[in-house]
């Protein structure tokens, strides 16, 4: 069962349906799409409670404005395009409450470029193929195959079960993208194909993305990448992260729209851990390359599941203090320890509530306190 949850009032510059991607069918000509940024995917689904492949909204540079018309939770990760829930600031990388009637806008890009809005439940278009992303390149998938835009109206799927807020694990952060990025490969498959400058080339060269640069792969600009003999091959199979070459030399890393074929050499891939590197690369960043072996791929992206699976932990404990003249002052127990309690949900975006005890004169007094972060970390 499905209800109403999402109303689109400005569908923003790109916002589309996305989940991990049409898998399976590559071989029928059929791209795989989905997220740019899965990690950034998976970890919006599992703050909300959601399996971590349900479709969620990717945003990209502007936002949309979305009015809630249920009342649910929700969680922004990815890119930060600087958002509000009823002109409030709104924390990412945490889950949030969000009442019926709620709008949720966005101030403009502050980091990255894409960003990832989940609700409870995932959202319910109709599957295709498997898959319930966008590709709007064949209007296939998606909302009507296409970008949202202004009283497109969107089903979650009812999610059941008690809830409480989530976030990241307290010893992973939150990424911060900024404008200069590293990218770790693994040579190959055809690495043989470009002479050893070439490889060096790749590897201690710094690269702009370009403008022309999609979903379906980032062309970057910068010093010429030497082929030994040239660049074609028999067409054999795109792997996402593929780092292909053509004639002129320079690299285009292949994405979640890439075609399923192709007939330039690949001089490496970009390991799983790192595509959302791509995701949140803006036109004219930076971006050098560094190679890692098989092994060191596999940590990397095993230290990202580690922190996908320490999502389910509730918000971490905080310790209280209070404002005297300007001053803030913590408040200890009898020890002198600092005082911490766990956060429930507060009754606006941005509040918690926190029930407190204070012993005055041998005197135990318990009450309840509201609080409301006026700076969220995101």
């Amino acid at each position: 069962m499905s209800i109403y949850t999402l109303e689109i009032v400005d569908g923003g510059m790109l916002t589309t349906v996305q989940d991990l991607g049409r898998w399976g069918y590559q071989r029928f000509g059929v791209p795989v799409s989905g997220a740019m940024d899965p990690f950034a995917l998976r970890a919006a689904n599992i703050l909300v409670g959601n399996e971590e492949g349900a479709a969620c909204l990717e945003m990209t540079v502007l936002g949309p404005l979305v009015k809630l018309l249920t009342d649910t939770w929700i969680a922004l990760t990815g890119g930060d395009l600087t958002p509000m829930l009823d002109g409030e600031p709104m924390p990412m990388w945490r889950s949030v409450r969000a009442d019926s009637g709620s709008v949720l806008s966005f101030g403009g890009l502050k980091d990255g470029l894409r960003g990832y809005l989940a609700v409870a439940g995932g959202i319910d278009v109709p599957a295709l193929m498997g898959s319930r992303s966008t590709y709007f390149r064949a209007s296939m998938g998606g909302h009507e195959g296409r970008a949202l835009k202004a009283s497109d109206v969107l089903k979650a799927l009812e999610q059941g079960g008690r809830y409480e807020e989530r976030c990241l694990p307290k010893d992973f952060p939150a990424p911060a993208y900024g404008h200069t990025h590293e990218a770790r490969v693994v040579l190959g498959p055809q690495d043989e194909a470009f002479t050893s400058k070439g490889v060096e080339t790749l590897l201690n060269s710094t690269f702009k993305v370009s403008m022309d640069s999609d979903r379906m792969g980032y062309r970057l600009e910068g010093p010429t990448i030497e082929h030994v003999s040239g660049p074609d091959i028999v067409s054999d199979g795109s792997a996402l992260g593929a780092v292909q070459v053509p004639g002129n030399g320079q690299p285009i890393v292949l994405l979640a729209d890439r075609g399923t074929t192709g007939g330039y050499t690949k001089i490496a891939t970009v390991i799983s851990g790192d595509i959302g590197v791509f995701a949140q690369a803006m036109p004219g960043d930076e971006v050098r390359f560094k190679s890692v072996t098989l092994e060191e791929a596999d940590s990397i992206i095993r230290e990202q599941r580690r922190a996908l699976d320490g999502i389910g932990d509730t918000a971490p404990v905080a310790a209280l203090s209070i404002i005297v003249d300007g001053e803030a002052i913590e408040i200890v127990d009898e020890k002198g320890a600092p005082l911490t309690v766990k956060d429930a949900p507060g009754d606006g975006p941005g509040e918690v509530r926190r029930r407190v005890g204070a012993t005055v004169d041998g005197r135990t007094f318990e009450f309840e306190v509201k609080v409301k972060d006026l700076e969220p970390s995101g």
